[in-house]
């Protein structure tokens, strides 16, 4: 696998697991105790945003370079990466 894949992957499931918990959070209601969320809708429904992530990161990552993994790369044409994005990319 290339290093251009490598990189596709590892932005796709960053960004994959951050739509992940966001989902959890916005299902997890103020005011319930632990034993009354039901925590299979939330995992259900924050799997399923994890999974529509990924298909919307077909489209392009805007955190990996333009020509990465065949083409997929950076919407706004620049072949170089966002400093804050190459940074989350390395350190993780």
């Amino acid at each position: 696998m290339g290093q251009d894949w490598k990189a596709w992957i590892k932005a796709a499931l960053i960004r994959a697991a951050k739509t992940f918990a966001q989902a959890a959070v916005s299902m997890i209601t103020v005011g319930y105790g632990f034993r009354d969320i039901d925590w299979i809708n939330v995992l259900s429904v924050s799997g399923v945003a994890a999974v529509v992530s990924i298909f919307t990161s077909l489209a392009g990552l805007p955190e990996v370079p333009k020509g990465c993994a065949n083409g997929l790369g950076s919407i706004n044409g620049n072949d170089e990466i966002d400093p804050e994005a190459k940074e989350v990319i390395n350190g993780i």
